[in-house]
């Protein structure tokens, strides 16, 4: 039945893009896909028609339901008989249709991104990182390169390849496709490049602030809506992209004002007792968590306060899983903390990397699962500390966020997997 939906989904959505023609913007990689896709939307949506992907529907359903601008239908037959009805509506009648469509595409598996760029070929493909996620399921770090780049491989001489100039198995991608190649990072030879990366407030608004490094020019930018590198990385990818529509730099800095990080993706968030929480319990690989401590060091606190991360386990790493958690652990050891607090048992090897790189005994707390270690870190804040939350999708670690957060009523708005299908599990 879901192989039938599959289809008639896959077909409708290949129709309605070959009747419209929207610019195809495709992005895909293990990690700031949806970061990314939310900054080229607030680089856009104001001089163009542009939808993209809802929430994180990035696979063989949620592309085409975006490509038909349709909800999912969940266990309700006649919900997806409405999404069919919808489809074919726009096949046969008229329809103001978005002149630009972005389109998150996620991969499990060897075959994911082939099977989305076959019915939704792109014009603009873009690439933000290769790391160890998913690798239960393809086995190798050079099959999800080769998965990945199949986003760029189809595209022709006359498309846009976007590429994380600092991710070498991003980079190796370039000589892959026949398209124009743009690459955006943090080093010296990107195309688009940020320098002096800053988490700083400004007009009372904590955000971050950079130097962009492009087209010939220099020019400060501070996203007041997003905090640390991942999230200027996401910002330098819009540039890359809204400035091959011909908007000037001046323009797209403007409009990346309005960029909000998505739910759990390094959001800051008001903790009880006057304390702050880094909510980035959407997912987690190694890559991504350190790059979450790296933020946690960067941010400065006052004097005589804490910083604390709370971790989970980071699932789906197969052969990696226990060589990946002692990294995250070392790299824990040596991001300046108060506190460590695990949940879960992959995260005991965690524990063992951050021992061997020094964090003392003392500052280290282990919990089987997650209410013990809110109702644990609840007990431990004070005014003015700051407390990282991070873990993969299946250690829910929002959750604890929840217990943390001053307006837990505001979860609904603030955070990952709360609606119903999820809080009752």
């Amino acid at each position: 039945m879901l192989k039938i939906l599959h289809y008639i989904l896959r077909t409708l959505a290949s129709r309605v893009l070959k009747k419209y023609r929207p610019l195809v913007i495709g992005i895909t990689g293990s990690v700031g896909k949806t970061s990314t896709k939310e900054a080229v939307f607030s680089a856009l949506k104001r001089h163009f028609k542009v939808s993209r992907n809802l929430k994180n529907y990035n696979n063989e359903i949620g592309v085409p339901l975006t490509v038909l601008g349709c909800e999912p239908g969940g266990h309700s037959v006649f919900k997806w008989l409405d999404v069919i009805v919808k489809g074919l509506r726009l096949i046969f009648k008229k329809s103001d249709y978005p002149e630009i469509l972005i389109l998150e595409m996620g991969a499990d598996k060897l075959g994911d991104i082939e099977y989305l760029v076959k019915f939704a070929p792109c014009d603009i493909g873009v690439v933000t990182a290769v790391g160890e996620a998913h690798l239960e399921f393809f086995g190798s770090v050079e099959n999800i390169i080769k998965e990945k780049q199949k986003i760029i491989t189809h595209l022709k001489a006359s498309h846009l390849a976007v590429l994380s100039g600092d991710d070498q198995n991003v980079l190796t991608m370039k000589s892959a496709t026949k398209a124009k190649v743009i690459t955006f990072g943090f080093s010296e030879q990107v195309d688009v490049r940020a320098t002096d990366v800053k988490v700083s407030q400004k007009a009372g608004q904590i955000g971050t602030a950079f130097k962009l490094h492009a087209q010939g020019s220099v020019l400060p930018v501070f996203l007041p809506n997003a905090l640390g590198r991942e999230q200027v990385r996401a910002a330098l990818a819009a540039f890359a992209i809204a400035g091959s529509f011909k908007l000037n730099l001046l323009e797209i800095a403007e409009n990346l004002r309005t960029y909000q990080a998505p739910p759990g993706r390094t959001n800051l968030i008001k903790g009880i007792k006057s304390t702050l929480l880094i909510d980035d319990t959407y997912n987690a690989s190694p890559v991504s968590a350190k790059a979450a401590l790296d933020l946690l060091a960067e941010i400065q606190i006052n004097e005589g306060c804490k910083k604390i991360a709370v971790l989970g386990a980071m699932l789906e790493l197969g052969g990696y899983t226990e060589a990946g958690h002692q990294e995250v652990g070392q790299k824990a050891a040596l991001s300046g903390l108060d506190m460590l607090v695990t949940v879960g048992e992959k995260t005991k090897d965690i524990i063992k990397g951050a021992l061997a790189a020094g964090l003392p005994e003392e500052k280290i707390f282990y919990f089987n699962n997650n209410h013990e270690a809110g109702l644990f870190v609840q007990e431990k804040l004070e005014t003015g500390d700051l407390t990282l939350i991070k873990g993969s999708q299946g250690a829910r670690m929002e959750q604890i966020t929840k217990e943390l957060m001053a307006e837990p009523l505001r979860a609904g708005e603030l955070l990952v997997r709360q609606s119903d299908e999820w809080l009752k599990r």
